[in-house]
């Protein structure tokens, strides 16, 4: 069944807030600007392969096999939601060295 555009719009946008809102109280709490935009990548490839992670260490040609034919079959609409959770990790990073430059110690 196709996606409509109001679901992908919405989709769009809490993957969007969604992946802010953790990058910023990882940002807060570790004091590591860009931490979610370098764990992003894993938590997609959670997201979409149906693989097991120990799998990746055990039957690991096997497993990224798989990884790649789901990578292929992902539909354009899976892709742009994707991408703004992306999105979202790195407007955390830049708003929080934004805050951090004008004073915001907590930051």
């Amino acid at each position: 069944m196709p996606m409509t555009i109001p679901v992908l719009i919405i989709s769009m946008l809490l993957f969007f807030v969604l992946f802010f809102g953790i990058g910023f109280i990882l940002n807060m709490l570790l004091r590591m600007t860009w931490l979610m935009s370098f764990i992003y990548p894993i938590i997609a490839l959670l997201i979409i392969d149906d693989v097991r992670f120990i799998d990746y260490f055990t039957d690991t040609s096997n497993a990224f096999h798989k990884l790649g034919v789901k990578l292929t079959s992902l539909h354009p609409s899976d892709i742009i939601i994707l991408i703004c959770g992306f999105i979202g990790a790195i407007v955390a990073g830049i708003t929080m060295k934004t805050l951090r430059k004008k004073g915001y110690r907590m930051f």
